[in-house]
């Protein structure tokens, strides 16, 4: 299956092309937005690790590593198609037009961080396993019957490629062709559990096949490879020809969650070989003469600017109310929920 489905690079770890025809759409306008995107999200996910350990938001998923696969994908898009998130993506939805205040204000607790900006298709954060697999299905089906050309861009780890909402959403999306891109970041943990363990595919890729979707792999950490075969599945997308399913490989350098330890279940040593992408795209730009070094320095520093600005304004805000848990899930709320509620109350020494 390897053969079959062969990873798709523009530039080696060292940031060679390999694929000279690329090179044609490749200008340093992109380059430069591309550049500046990857190096704007990173900045913003070590920021959230290091807020997280003061104790100023909650539990949070890095996503270093998966710069390329995150930014490359979205910038495919047009401005009204959807983009359907799990709970590592915040990078993509960044890159997408959500506002970042929003994005630190999610991670804080409180329901604001899912409201995207107006006109933006932005679903909130999928934290249950693929359960936005057939949303996102389901959104493109619509915008099928309106006879839009709008197409749905959704986001799922390897993991989530063992569950029944993977298989139910590409069995519906085969059947109806539906407008949807699957974008698969297979960064070989799902959550402790390495890839040859918990499927024996030796792709992702090769699971299309049994929906007749057309499938691809891709170097993850490659950003143009990503962006180009993004944008070759929306094409396709937009002009009535179904779906189709990205693999990209990639890695997820630190832990699976701030409350993890990913020494406790990976080997020594693995995933040093691995070039992160940002390093991977400082290369290519330095070996084609696009580095400027007083233009990353500057947008270094408006960029960092940015980041601090974000955090000042999310920590303007009071802390989340707990008893929204309870007073927003039902219209009526049943006799459980507010024995719930009376308990909790009574923990903090209050009555309802």
């Amino acid at each position: 299956m390897e053969e079959q489905f062969p990873i798709i690079k523009v530039m080696d770890d060292q940031g060679n092309v390999v694929d000279q025809a690329s090179m044609e759409n490749i200008n340093e306008d992109l380059v430069k937005q591309v550049y500046r995107h990857m190096l704007r999200i990173r900045i913003f996910d070590r920021k959230a690790i290091s807020l997280q350990r003061q104790g100023r938001i909650g539990t949070y998923p890095p996503f270093e590593g998966q710069e390329a696969s995150q930014v490359g994908s979205v910038m495919a898009l047009g401005e009204h198609d959807w983009v359907f998130p799990t709970y590592r993506d915040h990078g993509a939805t960044l890159t997408f037009g959500a506002d970042m205040v929003r994005t630190f204000l999610y991670w804080n607790g409180r329901a604001e961080g899912c409201v995207p900006p107006e006109g933006k298709n932005i679903f909130p954060a999928a934290v249950p396993i693929a359960t936005q697999i057939p949303h996102a299905v389901g959104s493109a089906w619509a915008e099928k019957r309106k006879g839009t050309d709008n197409i749905a861009l959704c986001f799922f780890g390897d993991g989530a490629t063992s569950e029944g909402d993977f298989h139910e959403g590409l069995n519906f999306a085969s059947v109806f062709q539906t407008p949807t891109v699957f974008f698969n970041q297979n960064n070989r943990y799902a959550i402790s559990v390495p890839f040859e363990k918990q499927m024996n595919s030796k792709t992702i890729a090769q699971k299309g096949l049994a929906y007749d979707i057309p499938s691809v792999r891709v170097d993850g950490n490659d950003v143009f490879a990503v962006y180009f075969e993004t944008k070759k599945a929306a094409q396709r997308a937009r002009n009535g020809e179904g779906p189709t399913l990205i693999e990209a490989v990639t890695w997820r350098t630190g832990a699976h969650t701030t409350a993890d330890d990913p020494t406790k279940y990976r080997p020594d040593g693995q995933g040093e070989d691995v070039v992160n992408p940002v390093e991977r795209l400082e290369h290519f730009m330095k070996n084609n003469d696009f580095w400027d070094e007083a233009w990353v320095e500057q947008i270094e520093r408006e960029l960092t600017d940015e980041v601090e600005s974000a955090v000042e304004a999310m920590e303007q805000y009071p802390k989340p109310n707990p008893e929204d848990l309870f007073d927003h899930v039902f219209e009526n709320m049943p006799k459980q929920l507010s024995e719930q509620k009376q308990s909790y109350l009574a923990l903090l020494g209050r009555d309802s």
